[in-house]
């Protein structure tokens, strides 16, 4: 069994967790305010709220996957409306063009000299919701890939750097599949995290019905200045990793790889392709948000096993044998935690 507790001693990692350390009480406030004031609008989430809090705090794009009816849209306006950030949605479907997303070319009958002038699309937000991405093509889908990557949108040979921070919060149905695509593997690698909608509980329902069924509707206010989410995903690139830590969430994601060494029976049953580098990435930044979450300098064993789900589960890629039998990537990777534990 693991030891869970990093010690933080007089080395440089010690130093770097006694700078974060210094910084984590009046953080750690901020983040509850904001998580308390998305809670005013969104109800029985707690769980889905603080892992797209965590995604946003490691400077990551959010999968969110669920029914419709779930407050999958309403949960995105209000982060970006608490989080005091520019917010744009779009509507994927079929006849979407990639222009549509990214902005275009037009012409200027004013302009001397330069006839052509950029019209910047819904991309150039803060948070862009990508509703139903999986109902668009594959050529639209993929006009996010740059601006998901690099922050930038090129139009006409020229780049244009899209407005920090920057995410992509997107939703899928997971049961309607008639007229969807589903996303390339390529594309869902940029996804920081894959977080699961569930359906709510009968004492959340009771709760939403006398929430959005009265006469007066719920309202959020902003509660983080300007530049704060920015900073705080700095300090979360601070939170200390230990060697110990990250050869942990190296083999955590070689176990997810059916050619390893390291995979567990059921891995080399059902997995055709497992995680990559970008899932080694997820782990750790995902693992820092965690322990910045908690309050604590250094990211431990336990961040990295509470953050590997939402991580890890679009990066597995199942055989038929999976698919024929109902096995789920969560199934896998809660085998792949209890061996290495």
């Amino acid at each position: 069994m693991h030891n869970d507790h990093v010690s933080v001693n007089e080395t440089p990692a010690g130093e770097q967790a006694a700078d974060v350390q210094q910084t984590l009480e009046g953080l750690t406030v901020r983040l509850r305010k904001l998580e308390q004031a998305i809670g005013k609008v969104i109800v029985g989430q707690v769980g889905v709220v603080r892992q797209v809090l965590m995604a946003m705090l490691a400077g990551g794009h959010v999968l969110l996957e669920g029914v419709p009816g779930l407050g999958k849209t309403a949960l995105v306006r209000a982060v970006a409306q608490a989080a005091g950030l520019t917010f744009r949605r779009i509507q994927f479907t079929p006849d979407l063009m990639p222009a549509d997303i990214t902005g275009t070319q037009v012409y200027d009958g004013q302009s001397i000299g330069e006839p052509f002038r950029f019209a910047p699309g819904p991309v150039f937000a803060n948070i862009l919701l990508a509703d139903e991405i999986n109902r668009a093509t594959p050529k639209t889908q993929s006009a996010l890939l740059e601006a998901m990557q690099e922050r930038t949108v090129t139009a006409g040979g020229t780049g244009y750097p899209l407005p920090e921070p920057f995410f992509v919060l997107a939703t899928q149905n997971p049961l309607e599949m008639e007229g969807t695509y589903p996303l390339p593997e390529a594309q869902l690698d940029r996804f920081l995290f894959k977080v699961q909608v569930e359906f709510p509980s009968a004492e959340d329902l009771l709760a939403i019905g006398e929430l959005t069924t009265g006469v007066e509707e719920p309202r959020i206010g902003v509660v983080l200045e300007p530049g704060e989410m920015p900073a705080w995903q700095q300090t979360v690139r601070r939170v200390v990793v230990v060697r110990d830590i990250m050869e942990y969430a190296v083999r955590f994601v070689m176990a997810t790889r059916p050619d390893s060494p390291e995979a567990t029976a059921e891995v080399r049953r059902f997995v055709r392709c497992g995680s990559g580098p970008r899932g080694l990435q997820a782990l750790l930044l995902g693992a820092r948000a965690h322990a910045l979450w908690s309050g604590r300098p250094s990211a431990g064993y336990e961040d990295v096993r509470q953050v590997a789900a939402a991580a890890l589960r679009h990066r597995l890629f199942l055989n038929f044998e999976a698919v024929a039998e109902g096995i789920t990537p969560d199934q896998l990777i809660d085998g792949v935690r209890l061996k290495l534990s």
